[in-house]
């Protein structure tokens, strides 16, 4: 049986809604535009071409609507759509969230493999680099377990790197999260993340996607979707993102949609770090733990507090210098100030509480 989201909805208009959105050249504010000029889906795949003309909408949007193809893709959603944990959600109703609605260009159709109610609930995205650093994967995780775990929804983009470290965190701790595709949910990418999708799935998480089920990956795609990233949450946080990173777009589209933007600094050295400063150079709150996103946002209790060094900002002096940056030990005791050996005594003990780690002669924090 359909879902309750699109019961409203006769089978009619719901498979015309379904081959309006597989038209090429009808994004949408042209679908919007289409429904009310005419009314309807239905209405407006019977309307002659002149009248399509008229609204100013490509040829080959008006051509293609009666083609086998189309009809064939409405046919295999509609397919889609009876399977288990398989939903549609659609701008003009009750069930679609309202935070994302409000959205310039809201995505007329929405597909859900999962649990659509999470989309209602509050989220807050956590994005950054695809080619993360240890820290930064660290961080994203600690951010997000204390999210998830305070009742935040996380949401990101299922990229590889800091995406997909939010996610998984989330998980782990019992949480829920939302994973927003550049492809349709049946073309899936990254394919190395196509175990984490499913494990969402399962867990009572959700992958949504405005693209038609078949929709393969088309670079321009990527970026037009983080607008839903954006839309759904909160707020965003950036960890670790260089100036071209598409991170940075999706920050961009937060501030315009009047949402929290929030970037973790970093070492001036490194150049994941440059989209980050440069977002709180533009207005971003830069922010060290949980404590300082949640007291922005108006109307949530405050986090429990979480015992045994599990912060995301650290409570232990080494810990709070190296989340700053990656440090030698000799450069550590330069700028605490303490001894060379009670250094090394201390980052032991951190090392063996999985609190830092040594690479190449630098040490890292290991955000819990």
């Amino acid at each position: 049986m359909p879902d309750p989201a699109y019961r409203a909805c006769s089978p009619a208009e719901l498979e015309a809604r379904l081959r309006l959105h597989r038209l090429p050249g009808l994004g949408p504010q042209r679908f919007h535009a289409l429904l009310q000029a005419f009314g309807s889906a239905s209405a407006a795949l019977s309307a002659p071409a002149s009248a399509w003309g008229s609204l100013g909408l490509p040829g080959v949007s008006a051509e293609a609507r009666r083609s086998h193809e189309v009809r064939e893709g409405a046919a295999a959603a509609l397919a889609w759509l009876e399977r288990r944990d398989q939903h549609l959600l659609m701008w003009d109703d009750p069930t679609y969230p309202a935070l994302l609605a409000e959205v310039d260009s809201a995505p007329p159709l929405l597909f859900v493999a999962g649990n659509p109610a999470l989309l209602e609930k509050p989220q807050l995205a956590i994005i950054g680099s695809r080619r993360a650093s240890r820290p930064a994967l660290d961080t994203a995780g600690a951010f997000s377990r204390h999210l998830a775990r305070g009742g935040f929804v996380i949401t990101s983009g299922l990229a590889l790197g800091v995406d997909g470290a939010a996610h998984q965190a989330a998980l782990d701790v019992g949480g829920q999260t939302i994973g927003v595709l550049g492809t349709g949910l049946q073309k899936f990418y990254p394919q190395r993340h196509r175990a984490l999708a499913a494990a969402m799935i399962e867990q009572g998480s959700a992958v949504v996607s405005e693209f038609p089920l078949d929709a393969g990956p088309v670079a321009g795609n990527f970026p037009r979707r983080n607008r839903i990233i954006s839309g759904l949450s909160l707020g965003v946080l950036v960890v670790e993102a260089s100036l071209a990173s598409g991170s940075l777009i999706t920050a961009r589209l937060a501030a315009e949609q009047g949402r929290e933007v929030y970037a973790i600094p970093g070492s001036i050295h490194h150049p994941g770090s440059k989209g980050c400063h440069q977002l709180i150079r533009d207005g971003a709150l830069l922010v060290e733990n949980v404590e300082q996103i949640v007291e922005t946002l108006q109307g949530w209790q405050r986090l429990p507090s979480v015992e045994g060094g599990e912060a995301a900002g650290s409570q232990h002096v080494l810990e709070d210098l190296l989340l700053a940056a990656p440090q030698t030990s000799e450069a550590l005791a330069n700028s605490s100030g303490w001894p060379l050996p009670r250094v090394l005594a201390a980052l032991t003990e951190l090392e063996v509480a999985g609190r830092v780690c040594n690479e190449a002669g630098r040490w890292f924090a290991r955000p819990a």
